[in-house]
């Protein structure tokens, strides 16, 4: 099987710049533009999206020990096997209806890779109103 080659049209690039008057003209146009739609997006940001405070009844901060992870049958589960500890972790001591795990902590979790989780991970747990529990990093 042989492929054929196509030659590729040759494009002509002019080499005339822009005077300088005709560029700083168009930046003082886009200034001038700028703000007003600035002030537009916030306004209608502000009031699309009301603030929503959430009523936490209870916030712990926990050291979670993930070094079970490292007693599987293979080193190519060891992350997901974290994760399911963290999971298992919280629930025993927070006991909510609903668990969510923010995307930085299982980007801590995940950080060198599936085969070399964090042997300990520290974690600040919220309980809200609804029994939702929120998983985020602790600061420190």
């Amino acid at each position: 099987m042989s492929k054929k080659r196509t030659k590729k049209p040759e494009v002509e690039v002019s080499e005339e710049e822009p005077e300088i008057e005709e560029i700083e003209e168009a930046e003082e146009i886009e200034e001038v533009e700028a703000p007003a739609d600035a002030k537009e997006v916030a306004a209608s940001v502000e009031e699309e999206v009301p603030e929503e405070e959430e009523e936490i009844i209870d916030e712990r901060i926990y050291t979670v020990p993930l070094r079970k992870a490292y007693w599987t049958g293979t080193r190519l589960r060891r992350s997901n096997r974290s994760v399911r500890i963290l999971r298992e972790f919280v629930e025993r001591h927070m006991k909510p209806e609903e668990l969510l795990i923010q995307p930085e902590v299982n980007e801590r979790i995940w950080a060198k890779g599936i085969q070399k989780p964090p042997r300990r991970v520290r974690i600040r747990a919220t309980k809200n109103s609804d029994n939702l529990v929120r998983v985020y990093l602790a600061e420190g």
